[in-house]
């Protein structure tokens, strides 16, 4: 039988393939939609410490290519996604998008108090690369300060010691264009016991224009956005392959997670071809709801049976130059 489940840390999942934060995980509504799906987690809204109301409207726009979004973070603060593990079956992540790194500090500490209490938390990932904060630059793209920010928030987990129930740590990344950047940043990563990457957050400031009423389709940053969807894919699997290059040789345990661009079973294939343990899925998971999760699933299931492959370690990384 064919098998798409996957590891990340100590986190079992009986599928690769679940949603990236930011489209319909932002409610309790919808975080009980995605534990009612085919999803193997939940991963919540990027959440600040407070409610955040996030960039005027509007600031979303897709089309059959992908999507442009300048959202600004809106979330319901920390301690509502914390009680909301309550209503969760299914391993829960809570991604945390702080302001600064007292924020994300103060929230960190919010959510290993709650695993501490036994509440439903599996997973953190901290987002270091949301390109819509007006006025604030993508964190991860500067070394010195990508490498303080993980020494602080390690001094506060190592605090923190949970000694049991604990929770995956993992970063999410911007989308890297030079190639001694990969080598850069998995100097950094490897000093800290992260257990995976996502890769990638939607390339930054980019501008889709309504050419029949010659505007931009969103309001915020001058009609600047994150791109996502199709447009992005090729960033997205050239990042996850030279991130898996890099790790390797490393012989780093850090697992990548693949995102950018995922539409069907194809796509998933390639990122894990690529070298990712598991897939996020964002443009589509907004257009299609829950159902992309079986879909692209079962697309996936197709092509491996067709190739033969009963796992995801037949295939894993193992993309051949011509």
């Amino acid at each position: 039988m064919t098998n798409i489940s996957t590891n990340i840390g100590n986190l079992k999942l009986n599928k690769c393939i679940y949603n990236a934060s930011g489209p319909l995980c932002t409610s309790l509504n919808e975080l009980i939609d995605l534990n009612n799906s085919s999803t193997p987690c939940i991963l919540t809204k990027s959440c600040t410490l407070e409610n955040r109301v996030g960039n005027p409207i509007p600031r979303y726009y897709d089309n059959h290519i992908g999507s442009i979004n300048s959202m600004g973070l809106p979330n319901q603060g920390i301690k509502y996604y914390i009680t909301c593990s309550k209503d969760i079956t299914k391993p829960y992540i809570i991604s945390v998008g702080g302001l600064n790194l007292n924020e994300i500090t103060t929230i960190l500490s919010n959510i290993l108090v709650a695993i501490k209490l036994d509440e439903n938390i599996n997973g953190i990932e901290i987002n270091l690369s949301c390109p819509n904060i007006i006025g604030k630059g993508q964190l991860a793209y500067d070394m010195k300060d990508l490498e303080y920010y993980l020494t602080t928030i390690f001094n506060i987990l190592n605090y923190h010691t949970v000694s049991k129930n604990k929770p995956i740590i993992g970063i999410k990344l911007p989308p890297y264009f030079d190639i001694h950047q990969f080598s850069n940043v998995c100097d950094i990563i490897c000093k800290f016991p992260l257990d995976f990457i996502t890769c990638i957050n939607s390339i930054g400031n980019g501008l889709i224009i309504d050419p029949i009423n010659e505007t931009t389709f969103i309001k915020p940053k001058n009609g600047m956005g994150g791109i996502g969807g199709r447009y992005i894919k090729p960033t997205g699997l050239s990042n996850v392959r030279n991130f898996y290059l890099e790790l390797k040789k490393r012989n780093s345990q850090i697992k990548i997670i693949g995102c950018g661009g995922i539409e069907n079973g194809i796509d998933a294939f390639e990122y894990i071809l690529c070298g990712a343990t598991a897939v996020q899925i964002g443009t589509t998971f907004h257009k299609e709801g829950v159902g992309c999760f079986e879909r692209i699933s079962n697309e996936l299931i197709v092509i491996m049976n067709d190739k033969k492959y009963t796992n995801l370690n037949d295939f894993r990384g193992n993309l051949q130059i011509i």
